[in-house]
């Protein structure tokens, strides 16, 4: 703040003796512009009186981490203790990166309805930070070199990839930007960081280990029908039909029969989530990304809903309760424990419907829609080849072999095949398939009016 000049100060001066300027007045307007600011600097939320004898109170984070009650008769007075936790240059001063990043989390919590997003903000920041130089050093005294040398460090030491990195890094990021907009510091030094030590190499997936091929989807199919028809458990049929559909897991075992549409279409609007700190599981109105879609039913799909019993309002119940995702997985684990295999979990069977559909040349824009993702880059991270050694090894003879008759030497008709771009390394073939768009009529639940229909092939 600029200190006033000789003028303004006679002029100051001049304006009290004489009784134009209230001096009460002044301190009054200073209080509660001090108060509008605390309140709007403070993450927790203010609570009234719910009732006769109670006080107003909220929390607050002290020096040690903790959080603490704060109570007062008035919200006013409770806004005037609030006041030199946020305005005092002395505190201010006085702040640790331990006690910027409680102060962070606890803002963060009032604006992600994700409780175990704040849970691994947590752990990542207890894992590489607090036995770092800057947990407990006050926040002023972080200088742009010191950040960077001990991110190069917590890099190196802990041996981190990139993808860990970046995920320590929205931490950091955050918090000093957090800063910046509170104007405890004059600006946000992350991204001036420059990381110089290698990352952790990666050894890149493959299909091998993130699919199911196509010798594993026979048998594991085989093992799910028998397994019905033994126990009747729609578990089975739950994990066979979401290869016909590559749906997230949550959202598998929160379909409910109304979503069923017309079109040989179901209509995916909710998904299970889990709070990990509440360890409670509950039916979210909602997918992952807060948008709907509408995924297709092959004739495959159709048929093992006509074969499900109607046992409630899900689609999947078991003794009259929702099936879970875990649940889901348990019937894969003990599929690969019977046959002595590498377990795959539930997402697998996303990955192997993105990839088959690939395989088979479906287009990648269409794929990308069935699986609901935002952009194409996220799809194609889901891309493998899905495809039995032998066969892989067949294609690549006939694509590459100089041996070839003359038949195969004749031009495919346009009218057989669509040539697409590639759409990843670990594709094999971009031709569209007709055979994805046929379906047949089957008796299903008529909801979701206004759909728009498929025509027949």
């Amino acid at each position: 703040m600029k200190s006033l000049d000789f003028e303004a100060q006679s002029t100051l001066s001049y304006a009290l003796s004489n009784g134009i300027l209230d001096l009460d007045r002044v301190h009054e307007l200073c209080m509660a512009s001090k108060r509008e600011q605390a309140k709007t600097l403070h993450p927790y939320s203010i609570t009234p009186p719910s009732k006769e004898g109670e006080r107003w109170r909220t929390n607050y984070t002290d020096r040690n981490g903790k959080r603490k009650t704060i109570r007062a008769q008035t919200e006013e007075a409770l806004l005037d203790k609030l006041i030199p936790l946020y305005l005092d240059r002395e505190n201010l001063e006085k702040k640790t990166f331990q006690e910027l990043f409680e102060e962070w989390i606890a803002y963060k919590a009032q604006i992600t309805t994700s409780p175990n997003t704040i849970l691994r903000h947590r752990q990542h920041f207890k894992k590489y930070i607090a036995s770092s130089k800057l947990y407990q050093i006050r926040i002023l005294k972080i200088t742009e070199i010191l950040l960077e040398t001990e991110c190069n460090r917590i890099v190196r030491e802990f041996n981190l990839s990139n993808k860990e990195w970046v995920n320590l890094k929205t931490i950091l990021n955050g918090m000093f930007e957090y800063a910046y907009r509170m104007k405890y510091l004059q600006e946000n030094l992350m991204p001036k960081i420059r990381i110089s030590v290698k990352f952790r190499q990666i050894v890149k997936k493959t299909g091998k280990t993130q699919t199911y091929n196509t010798e594993e989807l026979e048998n594991l199919n085989t093992y799910l029908d028998e397994m019905y028809e033994q126990t009747g458990d729609v578990a089975f049929m739950a994990v066979k039909m979401n290869f016909f559909m590559g749906l997230r897991v949550g959202e598998l075992v929160s379909l409910k029969w109304e979503d069923i549409c017309e079109g040989n279409q179901i209509h995916i609007v909710r998904e299970e989530v889990r709070d990990q700190v509440a360890n409670e599981i509950t039916v979210a109105d909602h997918t992952k990304t807060h948008t709907d879609r509408f995924v297709y039913l092959i004739p495959d799909a159709l048929e093992i809903l006509e074969k499900l019993p109607k046992a409630g309002e899900y689609i999947f119940m078991r003794d009259g309760k929702r099936l879970t995702s875990r649940q889901i997985n348990y019937v894969l684990e003990k599929y690969a424990e019977r046959f002595d295999l590498q377990v795959k979990s539930s997402h697998k069977l996303r990955k192997t419907y993105a990839s088959m559909c690939n395989a088979k040349g479906v287009p990648i824009d269409f794929i990308r829609e069935q699986l609901g993702h935002a952009s194409l880059s996220t799809t194609y991270g889901y891309i493998y080849n899905p495809l039995a050694e032998a066969e892989s090894y067949k294609m690549l003879t006939n694509a590459l072999s100089r041996k070839k008759d003359a038949a195969q030497e004749q031009e495919t008709p346009y009218s057989e095949a669509v040539t697409t771009a590639p759409a990843t390394e670990n594709s094999v073939s971009n031709v569209v398939s007709l055979e994805a768009f046929q379906s047949k009529k089957l008796t299903v639940p008529k909801m979701c009016s206004n759909v728009p229909t498929l025509s027949k092939a």
